[in-house]
């Protein structure tokens, strides 16, 4: 398995050179970027394509992999939207992620699918996104690129039964699980998870959880919270996943960049069983 770090683990506004060069010296093996709001360092929905290959050409100057993008902006786009405008801007979002995919080597876009709210009722959440994202099945296919559906904090797909029926019922190489291990803590096991969910499971972002608390303040540092990693990375390997772990942690409040060095030895020990070197 390899180790990623998502941009969002570094102060706002930091650099693309220095991102892939403290990265690369911090020891890990691939960075996955964001799609962020305009005048947002990186991607944003007006790159273009020399713009995509200029960052590309500097994550491989640097040593590392580019596997998947990620965004924030499909949480004021959600597919699930009861408005038919909304929907579109959120489609317009993957197919940008998926455009920026094809350009920059990587083949996975992580679509957080919908959200349950006053609005948007949970058997409605369910069937909208399901056709919003079989609208975007063919533009996946074209690129080339696969869909990772998040499990978030969305009080949406909250059983890994339901999660493993949405995917196959989209029935397509191109969509899958983006499985993030620290969110499911607060109401379920990664490690059963995992081996439910099985060969669905496309990428894998890392976060750690103390149950106790039980909201946002609870996300800690790897190896802190209550995640049983021995479980999780046994059930992994079992699956045959060999594909990234991509950290996505907090800053810390003082010398922000050292959280990045301690999370790759973090991850270096979770792999591996045991302290890192």
């Amino acid at each position: 398995m390899l180790k990623s770090v998502n941009q969002w683990c570094f102060p706002e506004g930091t650099p693309l050179h220095k991102l892939f060069e403290i990265s690369r010296d911090a020891g890990f093996d691939a960075v996955e970027l964001n799609i962020n709001p305009a005048g947002g360092v990186g991607l944003t929905m007006d790159t273009t394509p020399s713009e995509a290959d200029a960052v590309a050409k500097l994550a491989r100057d640097n040593g590392i992999q580019l596997r998947s993008i990620s965004t924030s902006l499909m949480g004021r786009n959600p597919l699930s939207s009861a408005d038919p405008d909304v929907r579109t801007l959120g489609r317009n979002v993957v197919i940008k992620q998926l455009d920026l995919a094809e350009r920059m080597g990587a083949d996975t876009v992580l679509v957080v699918p919908g959200v349950v709210n006053p609005t948007s009722s949970y058997d409605v959440c369910y069937e909208r996104s399901l056709s919003e994202l079989q609208k975007l099945l063919p533009e996946a296919e074209k690129r080339g690129v696969k869909m990772g559906i998040e499990n978030v904090w969305n009080k949406f797909l909250l059983s890994p039964l339901e999660m493993r029926t949405y995917i196959d019922t989209l029935n397509s190489p191109f969509a899958g699980v983006y499985f993030d291990v620290g969110n499911i803590l607060l109401y379920g096991f990664p490690q059963q998870w995992i081996r439910i969910l099985g060969s669905r499971i496309i990428k894998v972002h890392v976060k750690d959880f103390k149950t106790a608390v039980g909201n946002g303040s609870g996300f800690v540092p790897l190896l802190a919270g209550d995640v049983n990693w021995p479980e999780v990375v046994a059930a992994l390997k079992e699956t045959g996943y060999t594909d990234t772990l991509t950290a996505e942690i907090g800053l810390y409040s003082a010398s922000p960049l050292q959280q990045v060095y301690d999370t790759a030895r973090q991850l270096e020990a979770i792999i591996k069983g045991g302290p890192a070197a």
